[in-house]
């Protein structure tokens, strides 16, 4: 059959696609945020003082949403990216911006994440000790080696974004050599991709698999797979299908315009699934209630419906309001990754430092994600924009922004040369 793949000459830069990606990022950083302001204790680093029920339905219906939004959208580029470059462009480059970062990451934040645990166990107590907790966190590390590589770290979503993309391309493969099957495959899935683009209850049929998948996990929504490196079948599927539904859509952009295309019937049946879910949700712990089970399935019906409502019409917002390319969208979009790679660390630690504050939940939330944007942003444009570090997150280096042509020996000469005094000794040295 003739090849329906769009070329990278014909598919610009999608900005507003890149803009949907970078929300999804810091979505993620404000939702870790918000979880020391939960009004119950859910074992994470430190309870803030002051808490809010608005916080628990925040997490709730974030959570419902951010991931699969982003799986979707990594779907829908890697297709492009695989036919743009080719195989082995595809996998030096998936290999490059996915595993390095995972491991490096792994070995450099885990402590850091460990050690923001274990000061906020002794801030609860009122007890800091940074430095101590510092050297803890490094020993929990090295002392879980080899069982507990992996276990608790945010950087699980690149090692299932991995997962996928191999299975998807061995599967791919399969296809392939099967001769006649690989192009009734493709022509199913095209067809299947187009008539949901025009059905009006198009997020209703795909929530009824996403229901079964969701009834897999262990509780009432989207279990976080970051405790081993043994595939959550659940979560493997879920984040798959949605991979799987950005690569498919790909193969017709103009397909993602009608599926998520902003409409007076698709905001009503989001907001149905989003208040189903709040509603029902408090029944998760009425373990011994007579319908409990009934009750369960609605909700995670409901939260399906959610799901794939707020993903797609999320997409549908941003092309109307981020249709046009803009310099300061298109940096943050290329900052995302990093700020979503280094934020977990800087949340924690900045949680623990205001926790027993006795500001408004809402003003301290506002400050952490704020000191850690700013900071993640700042660490990016001199160290990272610029760097090799750069080429391996963005593809290529990129000039800086925030600090345009400068560099560290820059930086410091500006600084000697308002404070003249300090270079004589420097100099005589």
């Amino acid at each position: 059959m003739p090849s329906t793949v769009t070329t990278a000459a014909e598919n610009p830069r999608l900005d507003y696609l890149d803009a949907v990606r970078a929300f999804a990022l810091l979505l993620g950083i404000v939702f870790h945020a918000s979880l020391s302001f939960m009004p119950v204790f859910i074992g994470w680093a430190v309870m803030d003082v002051s808490t809010s029920a608005v916080v628990g339905r925040f997490v709730l219906i974030s959570h419902a949403f951010r991931m699969e939004l982003f799986f979707l959208i990594a779907g829908f580029f890697s297709h492009l990216a695989f036919h743009r470059g080719g195989a082995k462009a595809f996998l030096r480059s998936r290999g490059v911006r996915l595993a390095v970062p995972f491991m490096a990451g792994w070995f450099i934040l885990r402590p850091l994440i460990v050690s923001g645990w274990v000061m906020g166990g002794a801030s609860m107590r009122g007890d800091v000790d940074v430095w101590g907790g510092l050297r803890e966190g490094f020993a929990v590390v090295v002392a879980s080696l080899p069982g507990g590589l992996f276990a608790g770290s945010h950087l699980w979503f690149l090692y299932y974004l991995m997962l996928i993309t191999a299975l998807v391309l061995v599967m791919r493969i399969l296809l392939k050599a099967s001769g006649a099957g690989y192009a009734a495959a493709v022509r199913w899935a095209d067809g299947w991709v187009g008539w949901l683009a025009g059905a009006r209850g198009a997020v209703l049929v795909l929530a009824v698999p996403t229901t079964a998948v969701l009834w897999g996990m262990s509780g009432w929504g989207v279990d976080t797979p970051d405790q081993t490196l043994r595939p959550h079948l659940p979560a493997l599927l879920l984040y798959g299908g949605f991979f799987v539904m950005g690569w498919a859509v790909h193969r017709r952009p103009e397909r993602l315009d009608a599926l998520t295309r902003v409409t007076v019937p698709r905001v009503m049946i989001a907001a149905v699934g989003v208040a189903v879910v709040l509603g029902l949700v408090d029944f998760q712990s009425q373990l011994g209630h007579d319908h409990y089970g009934l009750i369960r399935l609605g909700f995670l019906l409901g939260y399906a419906v959610a799901m794939w409502s707020l993903v797609l019409l999320t997409i549908g917002l941003f092309r109307r309001l981020a249709g046009r390319a803009h310099p300061a969208v298109r940096y943050v979009a290329d900052a995302s990754y990093w700020l979503y790679l280094v934020h977990l660390p800087l949340v924690v630690w900045l949680q623990i430092a205001v926790a027993e504050w006795g500001w408004p939940w809402s003003v301290k939330l506002v400050a952490i994600c704020a000191g850690t944007i700013g900071l993640g942003l700042l660490s990016y444009d001199l160290g990272v924009r610029a760097t090799w570090v750069g080429r391996v997150l963005n593809g290529r280096r990129r000039d800086r922004v925030l600090f345009a042509a400068t560099t560290w020996r820059g930086v410091v000469g500006r600084v000697l040369e308002k404070f003249p005094s300090w270079r004589t000794p420097i100099i005589k040295s």
